[in-house]
């Protein structure tokens, strides 16, 4: 039956409070960060870059756009595997896009878009060294706070979970890149390509790997 396994309960989890608030500030964090990467255009996180080329290609913006797909993918997780479902999941939806959108609507208005679009290769290096790392760290940090993965995270788990004998990081970076390519066809008929399919392909190659090797500390920290 849809949705058998799913139930209010797994809403409240043990320490909620303490997971909440890591799970929050990450999640505000993720799409601070995120609009440093668009400012720069040289590649954003996978889902970013595949739903701001089709925002771009729809003539959407990039947070509307991002609630659509997430309730698409939602209904997928809660089909399948609902147990994945939780705050983390509402706020992850809600909150990255429209972050981001805020955050690039305030660099345009007190001059950091201007220092990074007309900078030099170096400040651009250096803002998108800090935010690519940072942004990889604390999505690691919200997928292990154990409130729920976003619907984009959620069929990331169902797919390298399909894949079987392979280890969860390979399925992540597989499932990551096949984003990137949806991105880059959007991309190829608006004839105009927002941010870096270089670098998503890079943020999807480091996802994986960092989401296992911070999940032993986190767990430590959450329990």
């Amino acid at each position: 039956m849809i949705g058998e396994k799913f139930s209010f309960r797994q809403f409240i989890v043990p320490k909620f409070w303490k997971k909440f608030w890591l799970m929050f500030f990450a999640i505000l964090l993720m799409g601070f960060f995120l609009s440093f990467l668009i400012e720069v255009g040289w590649g954003t996180d996978p889902a970013s870059f595949m739903n701001l080329n089709i925002s771009h290609l729809i003539g959407w913006t990039f947070g509307n756009w991002q609630i659509v797909i997430n309730i698409l993918m939602l209904i997928i997780v809660f089909i399948f595997e609902p147990s994945l479902i939780g705050f983390g999941t509402i706020c992850n939806m809600i909150l990255i896009g429209y972050t981001a959108d805020f955050c690039c609507w305030l660099w345009a208005k007190n001059g950091i878009h201007e220092l990074i679009a007309g900078g030099t290769v170096g400040i651009k290096i250096a803002f998108f060294a800090v935010a690519i790392v940072c942004f990889v760290i604390v999505a690691a940090v919200y997928m292990n706070a154990q409130m729920g993965l976003s619907p984009y995270d959620g069929c990331a788990k169902l797919f390298a979970g399909a894949l079987k004998g392979i280890p969860f990081f390979v399925g992540r970076m597989i499932y990551d890149l096949g984003i990137v390519a949806i991105g880059f066809v959007a991309a190829v008929f608006s004839k105009e390509m927002r941010g870096s399919a270089l670098g998503a392909s890079i943020i999807g190659l480091l996802l994986g790997p960092v989401i296992t090797a911070i999940a032993k500390p986190m767990k430590r920290l959450v329990e």
